[in-house]
């Protein structure tokens, strides 16, 4: 490196660091693809909700889909990002790191309905998986994350 900066895989072997880089763009992208699947079924969902004749599963409202609907365009930018983050993870840090706070706070949110109880009926048991699955994929961004000496190098670039 020109400016005296270490090379971006110090304390990590050539090896693992790509390894890493490869498993953290895939799971960006799988999850990115997810997020933008899910967000398009949730517009979807809401468009379905208003045609005539519809019979939805949850009984939410007009007001309920319309929140759905919002989450989904949500979902479609996040997954968006999260698939630019897989293209370059190095310059993506921040997407994976973001995404991982908030798989923590739905994984909280999780844990205090199962805690409540009120929500056992229309999920059962699901709550607590789903918390521990999403604090494993937190755990693997945090994980995963490529160094941030490459953002930098690869930035000036």
């Amino acid at each position: 490196m020109s400016q005296g900066l270490p090379e971006p895989s110090a304390g990590r072997s050539a090896t693992s660091t790509w390894v890493g880089r490869r498993v953290y763009r895939f799971l960006c992208g799988l999850l990115g693809a997810a997020f933008v699947l899910i967000g398009a079924s949730s517009i979807l969902g809401f468009f379905a909700y208003h045609s005539p004749g519809s019979d939805v599963m949850v009984p939410t409202g007009p007001i309920g889909f319309y929140f759905v609907a919002f989450a989904g365009f949500a979902m479609v930018g996040w997954g968006g990002c999260l698939i630019g983050a897989a293209k370059q993870p190095e310059i993506g840090r921040s997407v994976g790191t973001a995404t991982a706070a908030a798989l923590v706070l739905g994984a909280v949110i999780r844990m205090m309905a199962w805690f409540v109880g009120d929500y056992y009926v229309f999920p059962g048991g699901a709550l607590r998986a789903e918390a521990t699955a999403l604090l494993i994929l937190a755990l693997a961004f945090l994980w995963l994350r490529p160094p941030a000496r490459t953002a930098v190098s690869e930035a000036r670039t």
